[in-house]
């Protein structure tokens, strides 16, 4: 057991997976304040000491992407001037993560952007969860710790005991994901292959791998306007797939998500809880899985200084 106190923080972004992780840790969320001055700056205030403490702060930088991002810069800030020993940004949702390269010219990196302001605000560590990009690791300059969602993803499908299953990746950069999500439940897997035009436009080529009368299983790390998933769908059901669930690690659901999502034709969409939920997209196809033991151990296990990769052999 580490001889220094490990202390949870949160700010607006996703307070009650903040309580679910500290109460699966044993302890209270920190006693922090964070509001908004008249002209709309944000305001912090530590009503606790964090003096030579192992602090980690956990804050999802999902919608309103920029405001919870500026918390969670302001709460390293505040934390690492009141001489905290580690503050390490707990990331459940890493956003910008979607611009990790140049795909033409002029294009900012943004990726690497948020990282270098993460740093440089004091963390000195981070645990991030199904980062859109694997390298994006890299772009930060202190140690990170990816937890990845598919065994609690795969658990659940275990638990359901869906019979002739496949696995299908939405396009061709995520075969990855499906083939670890299809080992971890004993199924073969498929791809999508598409053509994307423009960001958040989707088209649908051709199918790669058997899914006539299956019941099939797409996986993806983010539900963003859902074009590419239920359009996949709706391709998979009509070259004869039997029914098709879909799971995700990050239900950002923008724009039209919700609406495309209730009409079309998945039987259900199994996502976890990186990102808050608001009321009106809660349908009743969603089913919510927590990431909070997984994100308690991984903090437990750093702040005890024992391995972290053993969570996910």
């Amino acid at each position: 057991m580490s001889r220094y106190d490990l202390k949870i923080f949160s700010g607006n972004a996703n307070p009650d997976l903040a309580r679910e992780i500290a109460s699966f840790l044993g302890v209270e969320v920190g006693d922090a304040r964070v509001s908004r001055f008249s002209d709309g700056e944000i305001q912090v205030k530590i009503n606790e000491s964090v003096r030579g403490a192992d602090v980690f702060i956990i804050q999802p930088t999902c919608t309103p992407v920029n405001e919870n991002l500026m918390e969670l810069l302001i709460l390293i800030d505040a934390i690492r001037r009141a001489s905290a020993r580690r503050i390490t940004a707990v990331l459940p949702y890493f956003g910008y993560a979607r611009q990790d390269r140049k795909t033409r010219a002029r294009d900012p990196i943004t990726a690497k952007l948020v990282s270098n302001l993460i740093t440089v605000s004091g963390a000195r560590r981070v645990i991030a969860m199904d980062l859109h990009a694997g390298q994006i690791q890299g772009f930060f300059d202190i140690p990170v710790d990816h937890l990845v969602g598919v065994p609690i993803l795969a658990k659940y499908f275990n638990e359901k005991g869906l019979e002739n299953k496949v696995v299908v990746s939405p396009d061709l950069g995520g075969v990855t994901r499906a083939r670890d999500l299809a080992e971890r439940i004993g199924a073969p897997i498929a791809i999508i292959d598409k053509r994307r035009p423009e960001p958040n436009v989707a088209e649908i080529m051709n199918i790669i791998g058997d899914i006539e009368g299956k019941t099939v299983i797409m996986v993806d790390d983010i539900i963003d306007t859902a074009g590419t998933i239920t359009q996949g769908a709706q391709a998979l059901m009509e070259r004869g797939a039997k029914e098709v669930y879909v799971c995700c690690t990050h239900p950002i659901l923008s724009g039209p998500a919700v609406d495309r999502l209730a009409n079309s034709p998945i039987k259900e969409v199994v996502v976890t809880n990186t990102i808050p939920l608001p009321p009106e997209k809660k349908l009743p196809k969603i089913k919510v899985l927590s990431v909070a033991p997984l994100m308690g151990e991984a903090i437990r296990r750093i702040h005890e200084d024992l391995s972290v990769s053993e969570l996910f052999v």
